[in-house]
């Protein structure tokens, strides 16, 4: 399942004071969060602006920084695959994985 149908689906409610940067592929994320941040698009016989270019990498640069610390989450296969211990440990584990990245990243 898509990542945005799966948000769609948990009704799951952000403040919307919160700001969301997503990739192209949240397309209708403004009709959900009307602080979305998404990248632009090339029309079909139009080509970026220079300013739409520039958004693009600067949107980019800051998500990778996410992309990559998840990543990392997915070699512990906690959020990778179908997650089949008890739900009440699930945080207990998640937490000790993140930690383990937080460690790793201050040696």
């Amino acid at each position: 399942m898509h990542d945005f149908r799966m948000y769609k689906e948990s009704g799951v409610h952000i403040q919307s004071k919160t700001k969301m940067q997503a990739d192209s592929g949240y397309q209708g994320l403004k009709d959900l969060h009307a602080n979305s941040e998404l990248p632009y698009k090339r029309r079909k016989k139009q080509p970026l602006t220079q300013e739409e270019k520039m958004h693009n990498k600067k949107l980019a640069g800051e998500r990778v920084v996410v992309e990559n610390v998840i990543g990392r989450l997915k070699r512990f296969k906690i959020i990778s695959d179908r997650y089949r211990n008890r739900r009440k440990r699930f945080m207990l584990r998640f937490s000790l994985i993140a930690g383990i990245h937080n460690f790793e990243l201050g040696e």
